[in-house]
């Protein structure tokens, strides 16, 4: 599954620490392996909550893009949640039109098929978040 186009976009994502969560691993290493192309540190691909909870044992992450239909049915509404308590910027992608369980607090949508331009778009409040801090 290709979810870029290839066109460019001008953000800067160097220094970034990005954590990956999804299930589909064509997908997965297509998102991470353009991800660290801009620059960006990745943490994953992971396919559920369970392992995503796992990495943020480590040094915590600027963003997340979490696919909502995790592997084995799984929502990750419940993540979604948990990463927002702890500051992390939260980017939700998804195939669905609408979410079946939104998240409570605030977040970015972001539907699949996506242009790189829209994945920076939807990054841009983390990189600005970061360069301020």
């Amino acid at each position: 599954m290709d979810l870029l186009d290839q066109s460019s976009c001008p953000l800067e994502l160097s220094g970034m620490r990005i954590l990956l969560v999804e299930d589909s691993w064509p997908a997965a290493t297509a998102l991470s392996r353009h991800l660290k192309a801009l620059g960006a540190e990745v943490s994953g691909p992971v396919a559920t909550s369970a392992d995503a909870l796992r990495l943020l044992s480590g040094p915590q992450p600027d963003a997340a893009l979490v696919d909502y239909n995790l592997r084995g049915g799984e929502l990750a509404d419940a993540l979604v949640e948990r990463l927002l308590e702890q500051g992390i910027y939260v980017v939700v992608i998804t195939g669905y039109t609408e979410l079946p369980k939104a998240p409570r607090q605030a977040v970015v949508i972001l539907h699949k098929p996506f242009s790189e331009p829209e994945l920076l778009d939807s990054l841009r409040p983390a990189v600005a978040r970061k360069a301020r801090a």
